[in-house]
């Protein structure tokens, strides 16, 4: 029997990395708040921080935990518009392939 993966956000795995790198502590105790293999979180970590640096890098300065939180939030509400949309745009089809019948008139 197969044990199956646990899968993280994109969302879940920078707030993850940034509760070490914002406050300080040690990978170990956020991993096991987290209930998260340290090497999971290690990993996460390092990308975050390669991630801050080239944006540095190119001028751009880092989030701002206000700013993350936003962008978050903006990322959900946009995900869930674009399933709105979606339904709406098969809803819309659905209707213009299938005319309302005609009444009789007699």
């Amino acid at each position: 029997m197969a044990i199956s993966r646990r899968k993280f956000t994109l969302e879940f795995r920078v707030e993850a990395a940034h509760r070490v790198i914002d406050t300080g502590r040690s990978i170990k105790t956020v991993a096991s708040e987290l209930s998260i293999e340290e090497s999971t979180l290690s990993r996460w970590v390092r990308d975050e921080r390669r991630r801050m640096e080239a944006s540095d890098s190119q001028g751009g300065a880092p989030l701002t935990p206000a700013e993350r939180a936003e962008l978050i939030r903006l990322r959900r509400e946009l995900a869930e518009l674009q399933k709105d949309n979606a339904f709406l745009g098969k809803a819309a089809a659905y209707f213009a392939a299938k005319p309302p019948k005609q009444k009789d008139s007699r």
